[in-house]
Parts: structure tokens; C-alpha cells; sequence
């Protein structure tokens, strides 16, 4: 089993958890150069917001999109968005990854711009 095939197997748990509750989700994607995030409703089949450190917005404010700061920025962005949809309210799906660095700065913008998970 590779390091892939691992993170995606710890990911399949906690989506599993999380169809239970049927409640939208946040999910995380990084890469070595940009970090990516949805808010997915809750039976799965559309995505609600979106933000990541490709778009043109955030490569203004952060040129490097695969540190901490440019988590922070995309956190903040996810959140004004799913707020201006009417989501109040996530799951945090963190795909398997460790809950540390940029996934934990993102989430933490989140919340503090307004979603609650």
C-alpha cells in the first residue's frame, strides 16, 4: 500500500460518517503547489462553493499557494461563499490528511469567518 492508497482509505471512514448524517461537507484537497476546497451537499451530487489558491483572486494576494498563509487565505474565502449560499453549517472532510499545517490553518479560517463544523 502506497502513501496514496492509504490517505484514501482513512478518507473512505470518515466520508462514510459523515453520508450518515447527510449534512453538507468541507473537503480538503492540497498539493505540493496549491490547496483546494469545497463544500459538497449533503447526498454528494453538487458542489455548493469552491475556493482554491488557483484562481486568479488569490494568486493577487498569495503568490505561493502551498503554504500555510495561502490555506489561511482560501479558509476565508470557502467560508464568505458557503455563508453567502446559506450554509451556516459542515462537516469537515479532511481526506485523510493529518489535521496539521495548512489543513488545520484552513479550517481554522473557516471558522472564524463564520462556518461552523
Amino acid at each position: 500500500m502506497n502513501k496514496k492508497e492509504a490517505r484514501l482509505r482513512r478518507a473512505r471512514k470518515t466520508r462514510a460518517r459523515i453520508a450518515e448524517q447527510k449534512v453538507a461537507r468541507l473537503t480538503v484537497f492540497r498539493s505540493n503547489c496549491h490547496i483546494y476546497a469545497q463544500i459538497i451537499s449533503g447526498c454528494g451530487s453538487r458542489v455548493l462553493a469552491a475556493a482554491s489558491t488557483v484562481e486568479a483572486s488569490v494568486k493577487g494576494e498569495q503568490p505561493n499557494g502551498g503554504n500555510v498563509s495561502a490555506a489561511v487565505v482560501v479558509g476565508k474565502l470557502i467560508a464568505e461563499r458557503a455563508v453567502a449560499a446559506g450554509i451556516q453549517s459542515v462537516a469537515f472532510d479532511r481526506a485523510g490528511y493529518q489535521y496539521h499545517g495548512r489543513v488545520k490553518a484552513l479550517a481554522e479560517a473557516a471558522r472564524e469567518n463564520g462556518l461552523q463544523f
